[in-house]
């Protein structure tokens, strides 16, 4: 009975994991399009960033973009660039 228990466990968790890593290289894939300026959605070259929000110098970016023509959003958080010298870079 504990053997049905694990092997059950073990494909949830197997399942779990390969989801988030599909949904990891979607998020990639979009945000590179996104860096170009292309819709991931519409593939128009309509995108625009309308919001940036950061706590400091060495905390991740909250950048918000949207699609002009689709109303397509997306949010994703990029590492910061870091300080030197007592500035952010």
């Amino acid at each position: 009975m504990n053997f049905y228990l694990l092997f059950f466990l073990l494909i949830i968790i197997v399942g779990l994991v390969v989801s988030y890593i599909y949904f990891m290289k979607e998020k990639k894939a979009n945000l590179q399009a996104i860096e170009q300026g292309i819709c991931p959605k519409c593939h128009k070259a309509t995108m625009e960033l309308i919001d940036q929000r950061s706590t400091g110098c060495s905390s991740p970016k909250m950048l918000t973009f949207e699609c002009q023509s689709c109303d397509y959003i997306n949010t994703f958080h990029v590492q910061g660039g870091g300080c030197s010298s007592g500035s952010c870079s």
